[in-house]
């Protein structure tokens, strides 16, 4: 289905950020493209900034992410550049929209954000009108580990952004028209073994209750590299504090400054 995409239509206008050129040819992206992980009162779930790169024309960072046992979540796309993009998510290593794994691929399924747009994802796509919803759990109840057997990505939610190629757009547009959306993953086609042991520490994310949730087909057709890549590893709060990415520990009493109520009493001292 290459060239063929779903599309979800939004909302919030964003404001527009300067690029440089890029020594390829094709001036970088103006702007950015924007991943937040919300929950359903709204909140924003802190990122904790890891690392950050360019390999190639791709501009990539790594962040972490406490998760929150049980917590259902979306994932919010924010484009605050001119041009429409293609984006690619995955979560637990699986397309969120064919359930097949994730390279972060030109050819795989991705949504479409338009310019100055932001839309948000709720879960596991089954259908062209319904998903199932997103929610914090352990890696042995995660969709990626109970349907295909596979923690090769667990804990990460990861954006590839395309740029559309330039070209003219030609008449065999509509020959793609009409084709149906894809199937459900089915977990008939799971592989037999897991490949490696899960770590029982593991958070995941689970497929949760159906929402409704409409889509269309489109025509975008990608470049080859995404211009950007963001990769959020989330985690339990104790894993995270154990890995020093949060600080944890609990801060030393100050003699002077803390106020320990009134004077003891000497011991032995009669008591009335």
């Amino acid at each position: 289905m290459k060239g063929t995409i779903f599309a979800i239509f939004a909302v919030i206008i964003a404001a527009l950020g300067a690029a440089p050129a890029y020594s390829s040819g094709r001036p970088v992206l103006p702007g950015e493209v924007v991943i937040e992980v919300v929950s359903d009162n709204g909140t924003v779930f802190q990122a904790i900034p890891h690392k950050e790169f360019w390999t190639g024309s791709t501009h990539v960072r790594k962040r972490y992410l406490e998760a929150r046992q049980g917590e259902h979540y979306g994932i919010v796309i924010t484009n605050r550049t001119p041009e429409r993009v293609g984006v690619v998510i995955a979560v637990d290593g699986r397309n969120i929209i064919t359930g097949k794994s994730s390279n972060l691929g030109n050819t795989e399924s991705m949504y479409i954000v338009n310019a100055y747009e932001e839309a948000r994802y709720d879960g596991w796509r089954t259908s062209k009108d319904e998903v199932h919803r997103f929610y914090f759990t352990t890696a042995a109840d995660s969709y990626s580990v109970r349907t295909f057997a596979d923690s090769s990505a667990m804990g990460v939610i990861a954006m590839a952004v395309f740029r559309e190629k330039e070209q003219p757009r030609p008449l065999q547009e509509e020959k793609r028209e009409g084709q149906s959306a894809p199937s459900a993953p089915s977990a008939d086609l799971a592989p037999k073994s897991a490949g490696r042991a899960l770590a029982k520490e593991s958070a995941g994310t689970g497929f949760g209750d159906a929402r409704y949730s409409p889509v269309i087909p489109v025509q975008f057709e990608p470049e080859r590299n995404p211009a950007q890549k963001t990769l959020v590893k989330y985690e339990w709060r104790e894993v995270l504090c154990r890995k020093g990415i949060l600080r944890c520990d609990r801060e030393l009493g100050n003699r002077l400054w803390d106020e320990d109520g009134y004077a003891p009493y000497p011991p032995g001292y009669p008591i009335n």
